[in-house]
């Protein structure tokens, strides 16, 4: 088993699937994380303010992933659409996730199982 701290990520605009296989300071089996759900702004006065609120809402749902990724050496992130992308993105401007090892990949909706499963054969486990 590699000591290497892994985590791999399914996400969609509205939730991500976290694996991975350490807490703060051990490596042990991959496990799931609870799942992190965006929050949907629907009504607003106006476009600058939806747009305003989508912008806001999606930095949260981020952050909250974000948390769960303390310590990741490597991460691998898969989903439909460009959320992986938005969100490497997004950590690569974290000074703490700057120099982190980021692989995208693409998949269609997946029960959180299987994505267990797909984060475990791609860092061969």
């Amino acid at each position: 088993m590699s000591d290497k701290k892994l985590a791999g990520i399914w996400i969609d605009t509205e939730k991500a699937i976290v694996a991975k296989n350490h807490d703060a300071q051990n490596v042990s089996e991959f496990y799931l994380c609870k799942p992190v759900k965006a929050e949907i702004q629907h009504g607003n006065s106006s476009e600058n303010a939806g747009n305003n609120a989508e912008i806001t809402n999606r930095n949260k749902f981020f952050k909250e992933v974000e948390h769960l990724l303390t310590n990741t050496q490597e991460l691998y992130i898969t989903g439909p659409g460009v959320t992986q992308e938005e969100l490497k993105h997004f950590l690569h401007d974290t000074a703490q996730f700057r120099d982190l090892k980021v692989t995208l990949g693409t998949s269609q909706q997946m029960s959180e199982e299987k994505v267990l499963e797909t984060i475990k054969d791609h860092f061969k486990i």
